[in-house]
């Protein structure tokens, strides 16, 4: 029997000390939403749903072909994520994730890899790039910029939104004030950002900003939908990362633009409650990218759903097991 290529475990730790550059995180994430538009394979998510009520699991195969019609740059494999409502109670995460990693070629297993801080940076980047492409142009003054939660996520978008908007006026909300100054104090000290500051209330934060991301908690919300048009400027780009937590279907209805990471994923999810009253997106991320973005954008408000893709994962997995395999990280298990 031929020897076949390691399996490799990677912890945590391991995935942050090879994580790509910001500007590579960018350009992945790009490559995922032309993908996603192109020729890559993406069911939309499998749910199970065990206890406690709100709790939920999600299995996010996914598949990119590459240029060689051998299979060798194709990229295979799944996300395994679970949910569970009780656990900030506990101390601990919500949310657990794990990534496997197949041979193109053959189906072997290549990686187990906690996929945790993947999660994180793979959405703050796919939000990169929708903030680079339609942010809207301001004259004479820094950008402004609110972030709704300060958790795992909110963090990991502040390099992002300091990086693409250079020089950015941050204001922060979360329910828990202590959270949101410790995420304003941090970004104080992140290149790009010009300032940052805790508000008193989410509307507050949102106030006078060009771009909102929204990324607060989605895991038994107290409320749901409450950031309505009125809040918001004529022109304000919104990113929800927590899908219909605060934007409110009226806001995406009325954009000029309303846009989505995967269609059918959202529409998938739609269909089981989750975007309750949201119109049909006009495009994805990956079909508008050359065409509304930067002097293309159209006059007015736009809204860039983006609901987490497996292959966003499976593609940002690859370049890190790539550089762990490089750099001599990780745990080879037995087979």
């Amino acid at each position: 029997m031929p020897d076949l290529p390691p399996l490799r475990y990677l912890t945590s730790t391991d995935v942050t000390a090879v994580m790509p550059p910001l500007p590579e995180r960018l350009a992945l994430a790009e490559t995922v939403l032309r993908g996603l538009a192109g020729d890559a394979e993406l069911p939309p998510k499998i749910g199970v749903h065990p206890r406690p009520a709100g709790s939920f699991g999600h299995a996010m195969p996914a598949y990119l072909p590459g240029v060689d019609a051998s299979g060798a740059a194709d990229r295979v494999g799944m996300k395994w994520v679970l949910a569970v409502s009780q656990n900030n109670e506990l101390g601990i995460p919500a949310i657990h994730a794990t990534l496997l990693l197949n041979d193109p070629v053959t189906g072997v297993p290549t990686a187990i890899i906690d996929a945790g801080p993947i999660t994180a940076e793979r959405t703050a980047a796919t939000s990169g790039v929708a903030i680079r492409a339609w942010a809207p142009a301001v004259d004479g003054r820094p950008p402004r910029a609110a972030i709704i939660g300060a958790g795992v996520q909110g963090r990991s978008h502040v390099p992002v939104i300091g990086h693409v908007l250079p020089g950015v006026r941050l204001a922060v909300f979360d329910r828990d004030p202590a959270r949101a100054e410790a995420l304003a104090a941090f970004a104080r000290t992140v290149d790009g950002i010009g300032g940052a500051a805790a508000a008193p209330d989410a509307r507050s934060a949102v106030a006078g900003a060009d771009v909102v991301v929204s990324a607060a908690s989605f895991v038994a919300p107290p409320e749901r939908q409450v950031m309505t048009g009125d809040w918001l400027g004529s022109e304000t780009l919104v990113v929800p990362v927590d899908y219909a937590t605060y934007c409110a279907a009226s806001v995406a209805r009325d954009a000029a633009l309303f846009v989505v990471d995967h269609r059918d994923q959202f529409l998938a999810n739609r269909e089981a409650g989750q975007f309750d009253g949201y119109p049909d997106p006009a495009a994805m991320f990956g079909e508008a990218l050359d065409t509304t973005s930067g002097p293309n954008r159209p006059a007015g408000r736009v809204v860039a759903t983006h609901l987490g893709t497996g292959l966003a994962d499976v593609v940002f997995g690859s370049a890190i097991l790539a550089a762990a395999e490089a750099a001599g990280h990780g745990t080879i298990l037995p087979r």
